[in-house]
């Protein structure tokens, strides 16, 4: 088939970018062939090496505005989605496309669809949105409803349940969401060191992200430095930083933890080869992130995690299904650093024991979410 993925979220990096590498590279391997079409004067932060077509109306960004201009900004937007729209019909009705993905979407997109022409495609189109919160599900049900007659319009959510809060549509797929994989560098077993065994060697905690001031990094520290570790262990704290104060400020955590043993920290972003081989050079990943969001939107992370095969330390808002279903690391409760130091302490002294289990684990849970069941999975949809 000839799949087009239409893209108008610009990014610099990040999850959405490999989100739409998975897309274009595993449905490629399935014999797909893939092309973009994206607004006039789109950029691209990755060349995703296929064809590019452009439709007239540009990306209205929000960025730096609001009041009255963004409100103007909304307007402008949407009718420029509706344009986008009517371009991706008439691509579909003349034979040169036979199925259309948008990648992230929101219930915005289908409000645009049912007042667009677009809902009489004749090819099938997949809206995948990335979990829904329960603000948003009344909206999201409320324009579902509206498209339950048009067949080839396909909302898609990625989700671990066969439901939206206990409602099933005859016209809402679920699916489950994709891990991230090495994909620019080699992944190598586990070797065992032939001189120092498993158990003396240290073992390396990740901690990657975007510093902003407000994410608290010295009470984790703190947290950190008072555990009780019955093996070596040493912590990785990685952090891209997007304005100067944040800069300054984790420069200024740097210096003062930069003589404490067991500690390295890297100031700079990680993008491709180089973010893959940051999460392959170390052996646990740790999630301490406290948001409601992340029971009700897949984590970007975690799926690292699984696809580089990394248990992982989180906290309980953290995808709670992944975790019922299978053993890949240690969880505590969500803002409490008590239970924090209480999980660091049993993962890091039982890890030795556990390694195994969490191979084993961590495969299995590898095995259902992996990037080709995701394209299995959109394939079927398609093909409905």
């Amino acid at each position: 088939m000839r799949i087009a993925i239409f893209e108008n979220i610009m990014t610099p990096g990040g999850h959405e970018v490999d989100f739409n590498r998975i897309i274009v590279e595993e449905m490629q391997k399935r014999g797909h062939e893939i092309c973009f079409y994206v607004p006039e004067g789109f950029n691209f932060s990755m060349d995703y090496h296929v064809p590019v077509h452009e439709l007239k109306g540009e990306v209205v960004s929000y960025s730096g505005i609001t009041g009255l201009r963004k409100l103007l900004a909304s307007v402008k937007r949407e009718f420029n989605r509706v344009g986008w729209f009517k371009q991706l019909y008439e691509a579909g009705k003349g034979g040169d496309i036979d199925a259309i993905i948008i990648p992230t979407s929101t219930y915005r997109y289908l409000r645009t669809v049912t007042k667009s022409v677009l809902r009489h495609s004749p090819i099938p189109i997949i809206f995948i949105l990335h979990g829904i919160n329960p603000g948003e599900a009344p909206k999201f049900l409320k324009e579902a409803k509206k498209l339950e007659s048009f067949p080839n319009i396909r909302p898609t959510v990625l989700t671990f349940t066969d439901n939206i809060f206990g409602e099933k549509r005859p016209n809402i797929r679920t699916i489950y969401p994709p891990t991230f994989i090495p994909r620019d560098i080699e992944m190598k077993p586990h070797q065992k060191d032939e001189v120092t065994s498993d158990s003396q060697r240290p073992l390396i905690i990740g901690f990657f992200g975007q510093y902003r001031r407000e994410k608290r990094l010295e009470d984790f520290l703190e947290v950190y430095f008072q555990g009780h570790y019955t093996r070596p262990v040493k912590l990785l704290v990685q952090g891209a930083t997007m304005h100067p104060e944040d800069s300054e400020d984790f420069e200024r955590i740097i210096k003062k933890y930069s003589n404490r043993k067991g500690i390295q920290f890297l100031h700079k972003g990680l993008i491709g080869a180089e973010w893959q081989r940051a999460i392959m050079g170390i052996d646990v990943l740790l999630l301490p992130y406290s948001a409601p969001r992340y029971k009700y939107h897949w984590g970007g992370m975690l799926f690292t995690a699984i696809g580089f095969k990394k248990p992982v330390v989180t906290s309980n808002d953290m995808n709670p299904e992944v975790f019922e279903a299978y053993n890949i690391g240690e969880v505590f409760e969500s803002g409490n650093m008590v239970a924090l130091k209480a999980s660091l302490e049993h993962f890091i002294n039982t890890y030795d024991e556990m390694k195994d289990t969490y191979e084993t684990e961590l495969q299995k849970a590898y095995d259902e979410y992996s990037p080709e069941a995701f394209a299995q999975r959109i394939e079927k949809i398609i093909k409905e």
